[in-house]
């Protein structure tokens, strides 16, 4: 008697449709990052995908697709990731000698401490003060 192992078949994730082809992904993706970078928006608390979408001339499902597709993010992560690099950056600054971490939290746009905190430990494994101590000594 032959035994057979069955292998089920469990994608990592389902295939979607895809909304714009590998050409256009890569432009969308480079115009992404340039307004990232030049225009800073992810500085506004009040940042939601339908607000970037607008300033990206695209929908909210393409800027959606093109976040998933091209980051492997959903929205929130990947505009926490810009502001976990701003706060880095203040923290390592002289600006953090006149600002606290929930100022640090304001000015990389974050609109809570706690949300602030929890994206800042996921992202470096410790808390901002933490970072700024270890940094700066």
């Amino acid at each position: 008697m032959q035994i057979r192992e069955l292998v089920a078949e469990n994608p990592a994730r389902p295939r979607r449709q895809k909304r714009v082809d590998d050409q256009d992904l890569r432009v969308l993706k480079a115009r992404l990052e340039l307004l990232m970078d030049t225009g800073k928006p992810y500085l506004n608390a009040e940042l939601s995908l339908p607000v970037l979408a607008g300033q990206m001339h695209l929908s909210v499902h393409e800027l959606s697709y093109v976040i998933n597709e091209a980051y492997q993010e959903n929205f929130f992560s990947f505009v926490n990731r810009y502001r976990i690099d701003q706060a880095k950056r203040l923290l390592l600054s002289d600006a953090f000698d006149k600002l606290n971490v929930l100022g640090v939290a304001y000015e990389s746009g974050f609109n809570s401490k706690t949300t602030f905190n929890t994206a800042f430990k996921k992202s470096t494994g410790m808390a901002p003060s933490a970072f700024a101590k270890s940094v700066n000594g």
